[in-house]
């Protein structure tokens, strides 16, 4: 019994060292730039609209738009959104075809405390976007 007891001691010792902790910023750009291909993103055309100011982080309202004339030859792919400070810096991507009537996306995200968000949208002409 008491070899169990020390293998499980052992076990949640060694939890505590492999918890992954806080990342670093730098991890932002890479989540982007595994995104986008390696491409850098250029900025514009997309658009981002988050409130500055929030009460409730729980559920923070963000609307994703990109300007495109969503057509055959020229639409978006996709749009992501990425943040800062989570762990997982993907925080939601949205897929689009070409009969898509406009490349506008909405949800809720939950944001602990401020930090940076980065969208990046991916045109069917190979370019990166963002805002």
């Amino acid at each position: 019994m008491s070899l169990q007891r020390r293998t499980t001691l052992a076990l949640a010792a060694g939890l505590v060292f492999v918890r992954p902790g806080r990342a670093a910023t730098g991890d932002l750009a890479a989540a982007v730039n595994a995104f986008a291909g390696g491409k850098a993103p250029q900025p514009g055309k997309v658009k981002l609209d988050i409130s500055t100011l929030v009460e409730n982080g729980n559920a923070v309202p963000v609307t994703l738009s990109v300007d495109s004339p969503m057509t055959g030859t020229d639409h978006v792919k996709s749009i992501a959104l990425f943040n800062e400070r989570n762990p997982q810096r993907d925080v939601v991507v949205f897929q689009f075809g070409p009969d898509a009537a406009r490349a506008t996306a909405s949800t809720r995200i939950r944001l602990a405390t401020s930090q940076q968000l980065v969208a990046v949208a991916l045109l069917s002409d190979g370019t990166a976007w963002s805002h």
